[in-house]
Formats: structure tokens, C-alpha cells, sequence
């Protein structure tokens, strides 16, 4: 078999819970390619087409077997027209920057990504900052939105036709109403205002099934994904019963729309990713089909392996506690020799750093962990 060959069979066994299958390889993503780069260790960017690929030739991961379609956000509103991007004010060694989201965020200057800015101030702040500022932007039968989604169906359905997964990335309910509203003023809006909260999510409901269906008259869906991030180090930042009232039905009725558009002999799978202590909200999110949850902060107390006996058949990814990575390398192999293997034998598991590798890991320690990975891989 051919490499995408053997990365299909891989993602094929993960869905499928294959006991002792050969494990994807893959990472979560990368806070440190910067200072890898300035030590000579890797390419930088200019000299290179197609970085991801080169980094997974460096690092032994898989091919890309799923496609995913963003058409519906990530971390933020699936705004069209987005907000056009701009500095508004000099601090010096820091900015404040609008970004395409409505969001004023204080950044270091010239740089933007690889670090948590500041939040100075959101878009909403009640219904009428909500109906200037966004709703006219998710109108989902805006000219330029419909013709990028009629672009993204059409590469969606070429994607299928090479044999890809097909995933369809949605941003989550909360992650949705907290780019729009802050992370701190949601909290008191679900309390003050909860007829805003369901103004706002009765239209990611509109938006989010008027483009799923376009696009399901191209192609079906493998997985859903919704970035979420709704939980914190000690767990979900609202209740449970915020969660049932607020996000629940909207799921719901999104998810049943989607099943029943899609072929009847096909597995949709569901995926929430959501930072944090997540464990509290496993259930909660299983109601509306969830099978799969990463990444599994341990730093945050998520334990893989009391996850995994509870919950036999969750698909798991994330899950590596990317503090171990900065430890010797002995510290790295009793962590992963401890860890893995019961996991690996259970089957229906990607194992990824718990988060973006941090800036404090070397070179050297990632190499060996990606040695280690690789034992995993046939």
C-alpha cells in the first residue's frame, strides 16, 4: 500500500475501535517551530512549499487521509463579511489590533499568533450591537458566502472521490457565543440577558444547516467537528443545566438535520474539542451522538485512562501531557511506557500532545518522543 493508502487503513481502525492497530501518527499543533527554526534544527518556512508535509517527513506522521470543510467557522463566528482587520492603537511594544472576528486584542507588535493576546473588548453587548454588528454577516444567503461555499463543495466532492474522510469543522455553540460576546461578560449574559443567548444561537442553527445542506448536495459527511471550548482547568465554565437550556437543543436539531440528509448505511462520527478539564461534560455532549473528544488537558486533571475504562467506545485523541516533554528522556519513556500500551490494545485512540507543543521543549526531547511514537505506528 501507498502512504495515503496506509493512513486511510489507520483512520479506518480508529473509527472502527481495531484493538492493537497500527496508531495514526500526528501532532496537535506547534507553539516552538519558531525557535526550532532560529536553531537551525528545521527549514524555515520561506525555503520550504509545503510545510506541513516537510514537517511530516521530519517527524514521521501520517498522510493527510481527512478533509476537512471550514466553512462554518473555528474559534470564532462564521462571519461574512469578516471584519476587516486593522491596528487601532500603539502601546508601544504592544498593539491593539481589530480582527476579523470584531474582537480588540492587545498583541506584542508584528506578531499575532503563537501566543494568547489580551481581550480589550467583543462585538455584542446586547440585541442591538447584535443586529449592527453580526447578524447581517451570517446571512447565509449572502452572493460572496454562497459562492465560496459552492468552492468549497466542489473541492470536497474531489476529495471523497480520492478516497479522503470527509469532516465537516463547525465552530461549537459556546465558542461561538464567547468570540462574539468575551469570555467573561457570556457568563453574566446567560443570567441577565438568556433571550440574546437564543437570538444568537437560533442563528448559528439557520446559518449551520443552510450551509451543511448546500454542501451535502455534493457530498456526505464522515464527522462533524466542533471546536468548543468550554471548559476550564476545573471543568465546564458553565453548568450543566446552562449547558442542557443554551447549546443542547441547537445541537440537536442541527445534528438530526445533517443524519437525515446523509446515507443511511454511513457512520457520521462527532467530535468535540474543548481545552481544559472536559471530563465533567463527557455526558452531556454524548446526548447529542458525540463518539470522539480530544485533546484531554492532563495538566487540567483529565486522566486517559480513567476516561478510557468508563468509556470503552469514546474515540480519544490528544491526551500526551506535553509537560512530560520537557523532561529527560528516561521521564519521557516511563510516561509513555506506562501510559500507552493499555490504550494502543484498546484501540480507537490518536495520541497527540494534550495541546500545541509548548515553546519550552527542545528539539532533541521531541525527536526522541516522536522515536517512541513511531514503535507505535506499524
Amino acid at each position: 500500500m501507498n502512504s495515503f493508502e496506509i493512513s486511510r487503513r489507520k483512520i479506518q481502525d480508529y473509527y472502527d475501535h481495531k484493538p492493537g492497530a497500527p496508531v495514526f501518527q500526528k501532532e496537535f499543533g506547534f507553539f516552538t517551530l519558531d525557535k526550532w527554526i532560529s536553531q537551525g534544527f528545521l527549514k524555515p518556512t520561506s525555503e520550504v512549499a509545503d510545510y506541513p508535509a516537510y514537517l511530516a517527513e521530519i517527524f514521521g506522521f501520517d498522510a493527510d487521509s481527512i478533509y476537512y470543510i471550514d466553512r462554518l467557522g473555528g474559534c470564532e463566528a462564521a462571519l461574512e463579511p469578516a471584519f476587516e482587520e486593522k491596528v487601532l492603537e500603539d502601546r508601544g511594544r504592544y498593539e491593539v489590533i481589530q480582527d476579523n472576528a470584531g474582537r480588540h486584542l492587545l498583541c506584542f507588535k508584528g506578531r499575532r499568533q503563537g501566543f494568547m493576546p489580551e481581550y480589550v473588548d467583543h462585538p455584542v453587548k446586547d440585541l442591538k450591537t447584535w443586529q449592527d454588528a453580526i447578524e447581517w454577516r451570517m446571512d447565509a444567503g449572502t452572493p460572496s458566502r454562497r459562492e465560496k461555499d459552492v468552492q468549497a463543495a466542489s473541492l470536497a466532492k474531489q476529495a471523497q472521490r480520492n478516497g479522503m474522510f470527509i469532516t465537516h469543522r463547525l465552530v461549537g455553540g459556546f465558542m461561538y457565543l464567547r468570540s462574539l460576546i468575551g469570555p467573561e461578560a457570556l457568563l453574566y449574559k446567560f443570567y441577565d440577558e438568556p433571550q440574546l443567548i437564543h437570538t444568537c444561537m437560533r442563528k448559528w442553527l439557520d446559518l449551520a444547516e443552510a450551509v451543511s445542506a448546500g454542501l451535502q448536495e455534493s457530498v456526505s459527511f464522515d464527522g462533524l467537528f466542533f471546536d468548543e471550548d468550554i471548559c476550564y482547568n476545573h471543568g465546564p465554565l458553565i453548568s450543566p443545566d446552562m449547558i442542557s437550556e443554551f447549546l443542547i437543543p441547537y445541537y440537536q436539531q442541527l445534528i438530526q438535520n445533517i443524519r437525515r440528509r446523509q446515507p443511511t448505511d454511513k457512520t457520521l462520527h462527532i467530535q468535540i474539542e474543548t481545552d481544559g478539564f472536559c471530563e465533567p461534560v463527557i455526558d452531556l455532549y454524548r446526548e447529542i451522538g458525540t463518539d470522539e473528544m480530544s485533546p484531554f488537558e492532563v495538566a487540567s486533571g483529565c486522566d486517559l485512562t480513567r476516561v478510557s475504562e468508563k468509556y470503552p467506545d469514546l474515540l480519544i485523541s490528544g491526551g500526551i501531557d506535553k509537560r512530560v516533554l520537557c523532561e529527560s528522556f528516561d521521564s519521557i519513556d516511563r510516561y509513555l511506557d506506562n501510559l500507552l500500551p493499555a490504550l494502543v490494545k484498546r484501540g480507537g485512540f490518536i495520541p497527540t500532545c494534550d495541546h500545541g507543543v509548548p515553546e519550552e521543549v527542545e528539539f532533541e526531547n521531541y525527536m526522541h518522543f516522536r522515536k517512541r511514537m513511531l514503535q507505535y505506528a506499524e
